[in-house]
C-alpha cells in the first residue's frame, strides 16, 4: 500500500495583491491562520493562486517565503502546471529550489494533448526534481481529461504521487479507485464532493472553501479519516451555502471576495479577471453569515 503524501485538507490558497503587486505582508497572515487551524498541506501558486499571471520571479518569492513561514508546520506544494512541458520542468526545479517539498501540476491547457501527450508530460516532471508530483484533473477549465487509464501508467512512477481529481465525477473516482487502489492515491477538487469522495477511498481535499473556513474542512476531513461519514457530512451540508457562494463566479474572483470581507486580503485580482459584481457580493457576504463565519 502506497502511503499518501498528505491526509486530510491541502489549501490551494490565494494569492493576495496590491496595486497589482505582490501582498506578502497579506499573503503571511492567510499562511499563519491556515498553520494556526492545522491545516495538513498548502498548495502555493496552484490556479486559485491565479498561477497563469505569475512571473517566475513572484513565484520565486511566494514559495521561499512560504518555505520559510510553513517549516514545517504544514507540507508545502507548489503549483507548477502550464501548457508548455519545458517552462514547467524550468518552474519544478525552481520551486525545489525554493524549498517546495512537492509539486502540483494541472493538465497543460488549451494545447489539447493525447492521453500519450499527457503521460509524457507527466512523466517528464517526475523525472526533473526527485520531488513528489501531484497530476491535476480540471477538464472544464482545461479541454483536456487525464483519464483512468492513463492514471494506471502514472501510478507505476516512483515520483508521481497521485491526483487531484476536480472532473465532477463520482462515478470517476470509483473508476480510479478500482482501476489503480491504494497505489495511486487520489485526492478531491472539489469543495461540494469531499465527503463522497473520501468515502470512496480519496486521502483527503484540495480546498479553496478552507482558505476561508480552514477548521471547518479540518474537522470535516478529520471525521472522514476516522470513518464518522455522518458527522463529515453533516459539516459538509452545513457549509453547501459557502461553497455555492464561493463558486458562483469564477474561482478565485468570489473566495478573494470572502476573503476581502473578514480582512484577510484585497479583493484584487488579475486581468483578465474582475472583481465580484455587488449584488453577487451581497449574496456571498449572505452566506458568510448563515454559516457563521461573520
Amino acid at each position: 500500500m502506497v502511503q499518501p503524501l498528505f491526509t486530510g485538507v491541502a489549501t490551494a490558497v490565494v494569492t493576495p495583491f496590491c496595486d497589482n503587486r505582490l501582498d506578502l505582508e497579506a499573503f503571511a497572515r492567510l499562511l499563519s491562520q491556515q498553520t494556526d487551524a492545522g491545516v495538513d498541506a498548502i498548495v502555493v501558486c496552484g490556479t486559485t493562486g491565479e498561477a497563469s499571471t505569475l512571473t517566475a520571479e513572484e513565484k520565486a518569492t511566494l514559495w521561499r517565503q512560504a518555505a520559510e513561514l510553513l517549516h514545517g508546520k504544514a507540507l508545502l506544494i507548489a503549483g507548477v502546471g502550464t501548457n508548455d512541458t519545458r517552462t514547467s520542468l524550468a518552474l519544478a526545479r525552481l520551486a525545489r529550489d525554493c524549498g517546495a517539498q512537492a509539486l502540483l501540476a494541472v493538465t497543460p491547457y488549451y494545447n489539447k494533448c493525447s492521453q500519450e501527450g499527457l503521460a509524457l508530460h507527466y512523466e517528464a516532471l517526475a523525472d526533473a526534481t526527485g520531488l513528489p508530483l501531484i497530476t491535476y484533473n480540471v477538464p472544464s477549465r482545461t479541454g483536456v481529461d487525464l483519464k483512468p487509464e492513463t492514471c494506471a501508467r502514472l501510478m507505476r512512477h516512483p515520483c508521481i504521487a497521485g491526483i487531484k481529481e476536480a472532473g465532477g465525477s463520482i462515478t470517476r473516482v470509483a473508476q480510479l479507485r478500482k482501476l489503480c487502489g491504494d497505489a495511486f492515491p487520489v485526492w478531491c477538487g472539489n469543495d461540494d464532493q469531499t465527503v463522497a469522495m473520501m468515502s470512496l477511498g480519496a486521502a483527503g481535499v484540495v480546498s479553496v472553501l478552507s482558505n476561508v473556513c480552514p477548521r471547518a474542512v479540518r474537522d470535516m476531513t478529520d471525521a472522514c479519516l476516522r470513518g464518522d461519514f455522518k458527522a463529515a457530512a453533516a459539516i459538509q451540508l452545513a457549509y453547501l451555502p459557502l461553497i455555492e457562494a464561493l463558486f458562483s463566479d469564477v474561482n478565485p474572483i468570489p473566495v478573494k471576495a470572502a476573503l476581502s470581507l473578514l480582512g484577510v486580503c484585497s479583493d484584487e485580482v488579475r486581468l483578465p479577471l474582475s472583481p465580484m459584481s455587488s449584488e453577487r457580493k451581497k449574496h456571498l457576504l449572505d452566506a458568510l453569515n448563515v454559516c457563521g463565519v461573520v
